[in-house]
């Protein structure tokens, strides 16, 4: 049977490393710096449909799309300018872009992700690093703070 890790170095198009998780990125292994664990982007997601919920309701009654443009809006306008949503700032998390010379994610790599990302199914599909596919396309990674 494959597991996630097999898949991952299948999507990543190389052989898991013995650099554990962000080896191939040039992260760190743990603190500041390194890749953000599951359950905290997880518990950051929750935060921002919570943050965007409670937006729809006031501004429009609660609609289900509604709430989710109001999500996908939060999501391009703060990570593409300040690197972080509500939630990933409550949560000590920053989306950064994967190469240390570009300082912003900017508004295209921002796009990207925020479209891909209220897709669902890139989201929940991830490489050997725990990247999801909106990751990997728009070339960001979220990192502790």
């Amino acid at each position: 049977m494959a597991s996630r890790d097999d898949i991952g170095s299948w999507l990543e198009g190389t052989p898991q490393g013995d650099d554990g998780r962000g080896g191939r990125l040039g992260l760190p292994r743990s603190g500041p710096g390194s890749l953000a664990p599951v359950g905290r982007r997880l518990a950051a997601l929750v935060i921002d449909w919570v943050v965007a919920s409670l937006i729809s309701l006031a501004l429009f009654d609660y609609h289900s799309m509604a709430t989710l443009a109001v999500f996908a809006v939060e999501n391009i306008l703060l990570v593409s300018s300040l690197g972080f949503t509500i939630g990933h700032r409550a949560l000590g998390l920053v989306v950064r872009p994967e190469v240390p010379q570009v300082q912003t994610v900017g508004l295209l790599r921002g796009a990207i992700r925020g479209v891909l990302l209220c897709l669902v199914i890139p989201a929940v599909i991830w490489d050997g690093d725990g990247r999801g596919l909106h990751d990997k396309a728009a070339r960001t990674v979220i990192v502790r703070r």
